[in-house]
């Protein structure tokens, strides 16, 4: 791994501030993981896929300067985000006597970081804990900022808490063992960073969408890296979500409602952010924020990073109410994250109920 093929980024948020590693060959480099497992108790939360993959070698390399590592493998997938899987995590840490000292790490993709995060943010009060991503939406989104939580039947991560990460390593070998679909999706996170706040970023992604798809090491760490830095200031800036942090959300409130609809069964969550985001670009153009040629042009990166064209059969009724219980409405208000031109976004109430429908009919073929 060179130099240039490597970053190292800060989400400075005074003295809770943290690193993000990126580069090849992290999960082996124990003086990485010292000044964070050094003497301490250790569990290594992962799932069934991942544990094969990459847990002996991050064992090993903790093992050097943790007092005790031990690991849980949980099931892998959307549908065992929730409660129920979390207390697995609580059973683990009381049966092994891990006392408020102890630090968990997550190891794999954004369902395990959440979950892995929300149980350090509740075990005894809060825990610490450290994010080793393995898939490219963790990498560039969900490992970063802080957000934890899981899933209720009534809606997507709608039980959860802040709680940061003492620090976050993004071994991008981990992406060789990623299947093409996964992938694929975590492009969707990526290109919404470009959308949001970085039009140069956008610019640069429709040139090298193809280099992506080879998973060139340069032009992944540059990816990585942009999408980490964009997020890490807009985080340092509004670290709670009390404003410009729901940019960040892009996509996410119609992605969401898709989610719940077929019960995380037909798109992973970057898919279905993926088609929110060609959502969002049709309100924002509606609204006349955003011209046709710019919707377009967008429309079009997201086609090239190969991601869904097609919604599930769903009603836009349907699709509609789940839109209503997002998180993101204050006072009974639906807010959404639009666009007022490439590479700026806002979040508003003020929109006519008919421009959303008429988005949602568009999209859903009524």
């Amino acid at each position: 791994m060179s130099e240039s093929s490597s970053r190292v980024l800060t989400v400075d948020l005074g003295e809770r501030a943290y690193s993000i590693s990126i580069a090849g060959g992290l999960v082996a480099q124990c003086d990485l993981f010292e000044p964070f497992v050094k003497g301490v108790q250790v569990l290594i939360v992962t799932n069934e896929t991942i544990a094969p993959l990459y847990l002996d070698s991050l064992t090993a390399t903790l093992q050097e300067n943790a007092s005790r590592v031990e690991s849980l493998i949980l099931p892998d997938g959307e549908r065992f985000k929730n409660l129920e899987t979390v207390s697995h995590i609580y059973d683990q840490l009381m049966q092994l006597r891990f006392d408020r000292g102890c630090l968990l790490v997550a190891l794999g993709g954004g369902v395990v970081g959440d979950m892995t995060g929300f149980a350090a943010a509740t075990y005894q009060r809060g825990v610490r804990f450290v994010q080793v991503p393995t898939t490219l939406l963790s990498q560039v989104d969900s490992s970063v900022g802080g957000k934890t939580g899981v899933n209720h039947p009534s809606g997507k991560n709608m039980i959860g808490a802040f709680h940061q990460p003492d620090t976050v390593i993004i071994d991008i070998d981990t992406l060789a063992t990623l299947p093409e679909r996964e992938y694929i999706a975590g492009l969707a996170e990526v290109i919404k960073y470009g959308l949001i706040a970085d039009k140069p970023f956008l610019d640069w992604l429709a040139a090298n969408m193809d280099a992506l798809h080879r998973r060139d090491e340069a032009a992944l760490v540059e990816a990585i890296a942009k999408s980490c830095e964009c997020k890490a200031k807009i985080v340092a800036a509004d670290e709670r979500e009390s404003g410009i942090r729901a940019i960040l959300n892009l996509g996410h409130t119609f992605g969401h409602a898709f989610e719940t609809a077929t019960d995380y069964k037909f798109w992973l969550h970057g898919e279905a952010v993926g088609y929110g985001m060609l959502m969002a670009l049709d309100m924002s153009r509606r609204l006349g924020h955003i011209s046709a040629d710019h919707e377009v042009y967008a429309r079009d990166i997201l086609r090239s990073a190969r991601l869904p064209a097609t919604p599930p059969a769903v009603k836009s009724d349907l699709i509609r109410r789940l839109m209503g219980s997002d998180k993101k409405v204050q006072n009974g208000q639906l807010r959404l994250v639009l666009l007022k031109t490439l590479g700026e976004a806002f979040v508003t109430a003020d929109f006519d109920a008919s421009t959303l429908d008429a988005t949602l009919m568009h999209f859903l073929g009524e």
